[in-house]
């Protein structure tokens, strides 16, 4: 999916990408049930990958409902909306949180306010998953 950043609304989606902290990452439970959970992310470009703690519900919601949606905290009047939908994986293939430098520069405060190192986050957040968008909309 790619982002057309030459309108208002596009540049709002990539600066959202790039720059929030936070995202929420909402994923079906077995009776159909929405399960929103806040989660820290990485934007590629291309897809975002985030770290899970293992043999949460959120990644066994995955494991069997690979559809998800992504949205961004919209301002309190509701405007600037953006939604993301596509399709989790866990990702083998990347690197632990630990060797992924872009996410922990990104995190780093927020793990030291968390009461954790790099390490400990690492090994608590040990599996990563990788979103790729399919669809987006909003205002």
């Amino acid at each position: 999916m790619e982002i057309d950043t030459s309108t208002e609304f596009g540049q709002r989606v990539a600066g959202h990408l790039e720059n929030d902290q936070v995202v929420w990452l909402t994923t079906v439970n077995p009776n159909g049930t929405p399960q929103p959970s806040p989660v820290w992310f990485l934007w590629d470009g291309d897809t975002v990958l985030m770290y899970s703690q293992p043999g949460t519900p959120k990644l066994r919601n995955i494991g069997q409902r690979p559809g998800v949606s992504l949205n961004f905290n919209s301002t309190p009047g509701g405007g600037d909306v953006v939604v993301l939908t596509g399709q989790a994986s866990e990702d083998t293939a990347t690197p632990a949180a630990i060797d992924h430098p872009a996410y922990l520069e990104k995190y780093a405060r927020g793990i030291e306010e968390i009461g954790m190192t790099p390490e400990t986050f690492a090994q608590a957040y040990s599996v990563p998953v990788r979103i790729r968008p399919t669809s987006l909309r909003g205002h």
